[in-house]
């Protein structure tokens, strides 16, 4: 980029930072600000406290499945959804909470595909600001306006899940400094009163005080300084699980492991009323009839809108992502890197999360298939990436998981590669009785719940008792959850765990433990302390990872873990956090899991097999050896 064309886009940049502050931030609006102070009233007390209640139990998977045998053509179901990942759990939610009969089924498990490996950041788009200042594109603002509500309304619906993290950019000349500052503070000015915190400029020294890894000269450049600014992070798969266990306690009927295999059709007016399903863990097949049905299978919602039509045209643009998990000392904890520019123009970033350090990202066409794997060229560009930023040796050794997840981008015809197609989400229904939702974000996983279910009102003809609640409803365990929660556990319980010779002895309830506990379960962690305590289950399942024995029992009675790989990859984070540490806690795993279902010795056997194919896919450096000290 010569350098005239470098000052006219911070010219821009300065002169829309001054519109914005002369104007009082007059013109800081967000196209829905309308809908923001929707109080619910009546209805949403009562779904809070239905949520709330601390004698709730989740009806038994037979009862969900029996609700949804029982949808006949005489009373069916006013929405049924396909797919459990955010945006179909999300539907669910939003669909019950506005009163309406609703059933939710997921082939795998909630959260199996793309939901549970995202980048764990939930964000503004800070890209699609500069590309909305410099291309004068509102689309883009529009996209960024929104995005920045939903950044924090996510942040405040499971505070125990999510919160913010600081980001920091490194620059290595001044013009980089003045050029992030600006742009930092518009995307600052832009969030107005959903502001996480100020974004500020450190020095070279202050800097490297923060990030203690953070290289001080880069392809012969020195450091001049960083410009840190607030995101969201979240940890996606259980932040997924709370959302389609809260749906289930408002009276949705979820099941997971159940696939739609085709769907039932009104011949006489060609419409869809319900699908044919087979419980893919009994193989029994039955049919749920609704008034609409909602496809939301996000990589796979084309597979499934051509189960309705043999020609509909493709809607998905798949785009691989893949990330790497290193050991934590990488990044120090609560600051995260992200380099908005690499050497090919892909963003880059390393973020801790959940003790370890999470690295990424690519973004490249792919195809559609269930359990994507990471290439190892693509590993080797992301350690390559950040190892021009860092201090430290980088090395493929370190690597402790890879992961690929596919991004369900929306097709725009005119695009001509996937980093120029909107993040934006499409609602559409190309066939009669089947909405179809997908493209998006996490971050704004419940305005497309909103827009979807706003779709399926018009379709069937709907009658909602209510508007819709989400935006001001807690998840499950979010409601009175402090970040000092922890303290409860470590003060009043101990950790009875049972020795190789079979004795039970305590152990302690350390900080490590109950703060993991607290953020997992919110002010549920109780209940899982509960069971460490009285059942002998207190036990770590791994060395060096705060994930406890009683986490399963608890996660199968009461958030329909129905598999091994259920628990390592979406109830516990263990196999993206480290893959071979999650297939030496299998046996163990699956010990506890064949106590809670009565499963015999085939059915064990059969569990290990899945789970170990299933960790092949995350390209893990097999040799390494890590041990963090901490426990």
């Amino acid at each position: 980029m010569s350098s005239a064309t470098r000052f006219r886009r911070l010219g821009a940049g300065a002169i829309i930072t001054a519109t914005f502050a002369a104007t009082g931030g007059s013109i800081l609006f967000s196209p829905n600000q309308a809908t923001n102070d929707r109080g619910g009233g009546p209805a949403l007390d009562f779904i809070r406290q239905k949520i709330t209640d601390p004698n709730a139990v989740l009806p038994s998977r037979a009862s969900q499945e029996s609700v949804l045998t029982g949808a006949s053509p005489a009373n069916p179901l006013d929405i049924l959804v396909i797919g459990g990942g955010a945006t179909g759990s999300g539907v669910a939610l939003d669909a019950v909470t506005r009163g309406f009969r609703v059933g939710l089924v997921e082939r795998e498990d909630f959260s199996s595909g793309t939901s549970s490996r995202s980048t764990k950041l939930i964000h503004g788009g800070v890209r699609y600001l500069e590309k909305a200042v410099f291309n004068l594109d509102y689309g883009q603002l529009k996209l960024v306006f929104h995005a920045l509500e939903e950044r924090k309304q996510v942040i405040d619906n499971a505070p125990h899940l999510c919160h913010a993290l600081p980001c920091m950019t490194p620059c290595f000349d001044w013009f980089e400094a003045v050029y992030y500052w600006i742009g930092l503070k518009m995307y600052d000015l832009v969030a107005g009163s959903r502001l996480l915190h100020l974004s500020r400029y450190y020095s070279a020294q202050e800097s490297l005080e923060l990030f203690p890894t953070l290289a001080k000269k880069g392809k012969d450049r020195s450091l001049r300084g960083t410009v840190v600014y607030y995101d969201g992070q979240m940890n996606d798969s259980r932040l997924n699980v709370a959302l389609a266990c809260t749906a289930a306690l408002a009276g949705a009927a979820v099941l997971n492991h159940a696939e739609v295999i085709s769907f039932l059709k009104d011949e006489a007016n060609e419409r869809i009323i319900g699908a044919r399903i087979r419980d893919n863990i009994s193989g029994k097949e039955f049919d749920a009839y609704a008034k609409v049905v909602v496809n939301a299978a996000g990589p796979f919602c084309d597979s499934v809108r051509k189960m309705a039509k043999n020609d509909a045209q493709p809607m998905i643009c798949p785009s691989s992502g893949v990330h790497i998990v290193l050991p934590d000392y990488y990044s120090p904890e609560g600051m995260g890197l992200i380099v908005p520019k690499t050497k090919d123009g892909r963003v880059v970033f390393m973020l801790p999360w959940l003790g370890r350090t999470v690295a990424g990202t690519t973004d490249s066409n792919t195809t559609i298939t269930l359990l994507p794997e990471p290439h190892e060229d693509e590993i080797q560009f992301i350690l390559d990436a950040i190892s021009d930023y860092l201090s430290v040796k980088v090395r493929r050794i370190d690597v402790l998981s890879a992961w690929s997840g596919i991004r369900p981008l929306a097709v725009d015809p005119s695009a001509k590669n996937t980093e120029s197609i909107s993040r934006d989400h499409v609602v559409c229904e190309d066939y009669p009785g089947l909405v179809t939702i997908t493209g998006g974000k996490w971050t704004t996983y419940r305005s497309m719940a909103e827009d979807a279910v706003d779709a399926a009102i018009k379709s069937g003809k709907l009658s909602p008792t209510n508007g819709c609640l989400t935006q001001n409803l807690r998840l499950i365990g979010g409601d009175g959850w402090e970040p000092s929660s922890f303290t409860v556990l470590a003060q009043q319980y101990v950790r009875m765990k049972r020795t190789y010779g079979g004795k039970v002895v305590p152990g302690v309830m350390d900080t490590t433990a109950a703060k993991h506990l607290s953020h997992a379960y919110g002010t549920l962690a109780e209940r899982v302390a509960a069971i460490a305590q009285n059942e002998g289950l207190g036990k770590r399942l791994a060395h060096g990872y705060p994930f406890l024995e009683a986490e399963v029992a608890y996660c199968a009675r009461n958030e329909y873990c129905e598999s091994a790989v259920d628990f390592i990859a979406r109830r516990s984070r263990l196999a993206f956090l480290d893959t071979d540490a999650a297939g030496r806690a299998l046996p163990r795993i699956i010990e506890i899991l064949a106590k809670e279902r009565s499963w015999d010795k085939t059915r064990q056997k059969q569990e290990l097999e899945n789970a170990k194919r299933f960790l092949e896919t995350f390209k893990s450096s097999k040799n390494a050896q890590f041990h963090d000290g901490k426990h």
